[in-house]
């Protein structure tokens, strides 16, 4: 197993802490149900899309809080008077995490043929999107003398 020494980076940078953490726990193995995809949908939109087949969308909850993005899936008991031969859909309570970038907000969910879709929206500030200076030449630019 590969693992990377980021203390160098530490020293010269500030600010970073969190890419650096996200980058440490990437590597750990997470569970890998419910299976996702994540897409991109606009210029400034995502789609996160979970397969939750038997789920009703009273069994999930989707929360944002803190730049971290949760979905749980907690099914009832309806099984208990029923004999299951085999069980081939899996209907075990589940929590899955993102980590969203700031100035991202969860727009909507909605539950569709099996389907979970969750749309984000970045909206960057105005203070923050680039705006272009006007270069004006120093020759232009004379001061005035009130002197007589």
């Amino acid at each position: 197993m590969r693992h990377f020494d980021f203390s160098p980076l530490y020293r010269s940078s500030v600010g970073f802490d969190r890419l650096f953490s996200m980058l440490d726990t990437a590597g750990n193995e997470t569970p890998s149900y419910p299976p996702y995809n994540i897409e991109r949908t606009g210029e400034d939109a995502y789609r996160i899309t979970m397969a939750v087949a038997g789920f009703a969308d009273a069994e999930l909850t989707v929360e944002a809080k803190e730049h971290v993005l949760s979905i749980k899936g907690e099914k009832s008991d309806e099984d208990a008077d029923r004999e299951i031969l085999y069980r081939g859909i899996a209907s075990r309570t589940f929590e899955r995490r993102f980590q969203i970038a700031e100035h991202v907000r969860v727009e909507g969910a909605t539950l569709e043929n099996g389907l979970l879709h969750v749309d984000l929206v970045r909206e960057i500030p105005e203070g923050m999107k680039p705006r272009k200076i006007e270069i004006t030449s120093g020759a232009s630019k004379q001061i005035e003398s009130t002197a007589h």
